[in-house]
């Protein structure tokens, strides 16, 4: 079958020789991917900032599509029925999943100190396939797939499996108030996707910090906020102390993570020589803009190791630090309400839709930024 195949950093290809998946365990399932997504996430493994990235792998953990076989223990799915498919590979019954925490499942990675499975994100992450690629295998298929609502878009499907639940839960976390101040740290999809849902929790103001003008301005446009240019800005903390009468945003978020710009310490010692899990200057912005007792939102990635973080300030300022990857299942009535309702357009963040045969270029345009781009749909 057809599915991107990565080579190494900076390497991929379309590999119309990828083994077809099958059924490993009765409660798989099969699906044929109609839509599948890049990820900023996946320009960490493209990157080869994400460890144990195996030669060979497909990514891929944003799809949707049509259920073409079915394990004989899966009672939910039948053959035909088009889902979503949350990235995080839950099992629905260990003592995390109980609690709805779906992006920290206990069984479905071998690695499961740390994060639950993830389609098509390292071995780190459970090794599995993603849905990059004509056909994917689903494990848990009761638990984690959705059926898609005739009504529904597909176009606004496939956002529902990271970019709307990541963006949303990013707010959540936050526990914004009604008129609070919102600092997003990066205009990414999912950067911009908080900024818009930091309103449906009653943001008085929002601002956006970047450094790509074309995403600022798709960001003003999109997510109806203010948005700057950190380097038109002397220092982006002082510039956020000013604007909010030197009290601190009420809530920050950081929706960057590991290849953040911006410091030149942070970049050569996590991204050049990697002696960190990443550069985390945005981390640094979010935990020294915010108010003393505010909350620092963390939905950005970072590798599984250390990072230099001033957490002296975290202790003096008291503030609260909220991270998780998003529980998607936990998340989906409340958003596909919201997009039923009108209260959100999640397909408005698409600006490309690429063949999958065209995922080298797809990469290519997406890493380097190129052509206004936001956010790629590829279609097998």
């Amino acid at each position: 079958m057809l599915a991107m195949n990565y080579r190494g950093p900076y390497r991929i290809r379309a590999d119309r020789d990828m083994p077809y998946p099958e059924i490993l365990h009765p409660g798989d399932a099969i699906v044929k991917v109609t839509r599948s997504c890049i990820c900023g996430s996946d320009l960490h493994l493209y990157h080869g900032m994400v460890p144990d990235t195996r030669i060979g792998t497909t990514f891929g953990h944003e799809f949707i599509g049509t259920v073409v076989e079915t394990g004989s223990e899966v009672t939910r799915l039948k053959t035909g029925d088009n889902v979503l498919v949350p990235f995080n590979i839950a099992c629905g019954a260990c003592p995390f999943c109980k609690q709805e925490l779906f992006g920290n499942c206990h069984e479905s990675n071998p690695e499961a100190t740390a994060v639950g499975g993830i389609f098509g994100y390292s071995h780190t992450a459970g090794g599995f396939n993603g849905g990059q690629a004509e056909y994917v295998r689903v494990p848990y298929a009761d638990v984690g797939p959705y059926v898609i609502p005739e009504w529904m878009d597909m176009d606004d499907a496939v956002m529902l499996t990271d970019v709307f639940p990541t963006g949303y839960q990013a707010a959540e976390m936050g526990g914004i108030k009604m008129g609070d101040t919102v600092v997003v740290f990066g205009a990414g999809p999912i950067g911009i996707m908080a900024a818009k849902c930091a309103w449906l929790f009653g943001a008085g103001r929002v601002i956006v910090i970047d450094h790509i003008e074309y995403r600022l301005e798709f960001a003003r446009q999109y997510a109806q906020c203010e948005a700057y240019n950190f380097k038109s800005l002397e220092d982006p903390v002082l510039f956020l102390k000013k604007t909010t009468d030197f009290f601190g945003a009420d809530v920050c978020i950081d929706a960057v993570g590991c290849e953040a710009a911006g410091s030149a310490l942070q970049t050569i010692t996590g991204r050049k020589l990697m002696l960190q899990a990443g550069s985390a200057t945005a981390l640094h912005w979010a935990i020294n803009s915010v108010k003393k007792g505010g909350i620092v939102s963390i939905v950005g990635v970072y590798g599984p190791t250390t990072n230099m973080v001033p957490i002296g300030n975290v202790v003096n300022k008291g503030l609260t630090i909220r991270a998780n990857q998003a529980s998607v299942k936990r998340l989906l009535p409340r958003l596909i309400d919201h997009v039923q309702k009108g209260h959100v357009d999640p397909k408005g963040l698409i600006t490309h839709r690429l063949p999958l045969a065209e995922v080298p270029d797809a990469y290519r345009i997406f890493s380097s930024k190129l052509d206004n781009c936001i956010k790629t749909v590829l279609i097998p």
